[in-house]
């Protein structure tokens, strides 16, 4: 599937929202590009006019799926479209055989709660151990989750991408011991997907879930889920429909066989109903510019911004969550003291300030736990950073 190949700098002219912001608030909604602005507007005009099939709306669904599959380094039968993260990390959750004492390890102070409710949920329902793991300086403890896996433990799940302070987990030592004893390895990818180079079959992970409104730069209301093939076709989904099932190859969509009974291969059978085709027409639009830009070649250009935005923040006198720049930061740079606040208010006026002032002054971002959340992605630019950190000196 060929794409048109850009450069950083060709792409970021593909998004009108970056020249009228300075728009590092990825990590809640991504800015919307010409390509994929162009493309609903064709899907809009084909139904605004009837000249559309539902042959056409499938087989949109089916290259937003392929696409994403070439983006992950997976297959499409391990990839199931959904509406969001939560709906893919829930169809995980209720699909494993878990049995009343098993255990699941999790670390609940860096996880959106999303990726936090469904495991309580389980608890309550079935008797599973919720293994709470604590924070390490606003890291994932590694060393800790692995040593909590046991002869009972079923699934380890981690982001990442943390949601608040926003480091990057060091997942592959975790995906190592979960395969050795036999552990669903599951990330939220919510934070990750469009910024880091992800290739699930060199990372070990079992299953992901990331929805299509951050670093993909589509819509809300529309999503992914990776599910390993060994796995997957050994799992039984909760919630069925047609497009679950395997049926003949040629049989229509509303084709019923009542006496066989057998689901769709890998991740498939987790599909539900009608897709979000005009989510998948977007976010089909806009992996192929990503995959055109190449994301190793967006991870490198956000990584460089996000470490000359913290040191410059720190050398204006500012607490920037992690400390010296690192293999820890990514496209997030999160500004003040981690926990001191709640999700849209710190508990430092002087956070609530800055921030107020920089909004006033077009910069888009995001208050989280306490912190001034800064992200980035391929729209953004050196005179960005500079801006903002030139606008905290005048602040200052």
């Amino acid at each position: 599937m060929g794409t048109e190949t850009h450069t950083v700098d060709d792409a970021r002219k593909l998004f009108p929202g970056a020249q009228r912001w300075t728009y590092m608030d990825v990590s809640l909604r991504g800015l919307l590009s010409d390509p994929v602005r162009h493309a609903v507007d064709q899907f809009l005009d084909q139904h605004q006019s009837g000249e559309w099939e539902k042959q056409d709306l499938l087989d949109t669904a089916e290259r937003a799926r392929t696409l994403f599959a070439d983006l992950i380094n997976a297959t499409p039968d391990e990839i199931a479209l959904t509406k969001n993260t939560s709906e893919g990390l829930n169809a995980i959750a209720t699909a494993l055989p878990w049995k009343s004492g098993d255990n699941l390890v999790i670390c609940p102070e860096l996880e959106h709660p999303n990726n936090v409710y469904p495991w309580l949920n389980l608890a309550r329902r079935l008797g599973i151990e919720v293994r709470s793991i604590e924070p390490k300086q606003g890291h994932i403890p590694t060393d800790e989750f692995v040593a909590a896996i046991d002869g009972r433990t079923r699934l380890v799940t981690v982001p990442t991408v943390t949601f608040s302070p926003g480091f990057v987990t060091e997942v592959e030592s975790i995906s190592r011991a979960c395969r050795y004893r036999g552990v669903f390895f599951l990330v939220d990818a919510a934070q990750s997907m469009g910024f880091i180079d992800t290739d699930v079959q060199r990372l070990g992970v079992d299953g992901l879930a990331t929805g299509t409104q951050k670093g993909l730069v589509a819509f809300y209301g529309s999503g992914f889920m990776y599910c390993r093939r060994e796995w997957a076709d050994r799992m039984q989904p909760v919630y069925l429909a047609r497009y679950g099932v395997a049926l003949a190859k040629d049989a229509h969509e509303t084709a019923m066989d009542r006496s066989n009974l057998t689901f769709a291969d890998g991740a498939r059978r987790f599909d539900l109903g009608n897709y979000n085709y005009v989510g998948a027409t977007a976010v089909a639009a806009s992996i192929e510019l990503l995959l055109g830009v190449g994301v190793a070649n967006i991870e490198r250009h956000v990584r460089a911004l996000s470490h000359r935005l913290a040191t410059g923040m720190r050398e204006i006198g500012l607490e920037v969550a992690g400390g010296e720049p690192g293999p820890h930061l990514c496209h997030i740079v999160a500004v003040g003291k981690s926990g001191g606040g709640r999700h849209y208010t710190a508990d430092d006026p002087s956070m609530n300030s800055l921030y107020q002032h920089l909004r006033n002054n077009d910069v888009r971002l995001s208050i989280r736990r306490g912190v001034l959340r800064f992200s980035l992605h391929v729209y953004n630019n050196t005179e960005d950073v500079d801006r903002v950190l030139q606008l905290t000196k005048g602040w200052k």
